[in-house]
C-alpha cells in the first residue's frame, strides 16, 4: 500500500483521454477542453454520497454554465450504470466510465483509503477544474459529497 495517487496541481496539462459516455458514445478529452470544464470523480454511482453530489451539481447545474463552466461525473462504473443513474436522477450532464479507473490514477483520484481502520485502494472523491487551454485550473482531493457544490461556488466567486 506505499503506492501513492500522483495529484494534479494547478498550472499542469491535464492529461488527455477517451472514455465512452453513458449513452456508450466515445468522448475525447480534446472535444471537452473547449470549455471550461468541471470533473468530479466519484466511486459508484446510485451510492447515497454519490447521488447527493450528482443531484447538488443537477441543482446548481444553470449557475455553473452562466459562469461557463460544463459538469462532467467520472466513475468506474459501466456505461449502461451511468445511463441508469443519469435517467434516475434526472441528470443534465455527461457521466464518464471508467472501468478500470485509469483516468482516475492519471487525474489523482484513485489511491491509498481508510474504512474503519482498514487500509485499502479505491476511488478519492475529488474534483478537477480545466480551463478551455486544457490546463489544471484547481485540483480537489478527498472532498465532501455533501456541500462541495456549496464549496466550489465559493472558491471560484459565485
Amino acid at each position: 500500500m506505499t503506492e501513492s495517487a500522483v495529484r494534479l496541481l494547478a498550472g499542469n496539462p491535464a492529461p488527455s483521454f477517451t472514455l465512452l459516455d453513458q449513452d456508450g458514445t466515445a468522448v475525447e478529452s480534446s472535444e471537452l477542453f473547449q470549455t471550461p470544464t468541471i470533473f468530479f470523480f466519484f466511486p459508484a454511482a446510485g451510492s447515497p454520497g454519490c447521488t447527493k453530489e450528482a443531484e447538488d451539481f443537477q441543482e446548481n447545474l444553470s449557475e455553473f454554465a452562466a459562469k461557463g463552466y460544463k459538469i462532467v461525473g467520472v466513475s468506474p462504473d459501466g456505461p449502461e450504470r451511468l445511463k441508469e443513474f443519469s435517467l434516475s436522477h434526472d441528470l443534465d450532464f455527461s457521466l464518464l466510465s471508467d472501468p478500470d479507473v485509469s483516468v482516475h490514477k492519471t487525474y489523482g483520484a484513485h489511491g491509498e483509503k481508510s474504512l474503519y481502520g482498514r487500509l485499502y485502494r479505491g476511488v478519492l472523491r475529488s474534483t478537477i477544474i480545466v480551463g478551455a487551454d486544457g490546463i489544471v485550473e484547481q485540483a480537489m482531493y478527498n472532498v465532501k459529497a455533501t456541500g462541495h457544490t456549496n464549496m466550489l461556488k465559493k472558491k471560484l466567486g459565485f
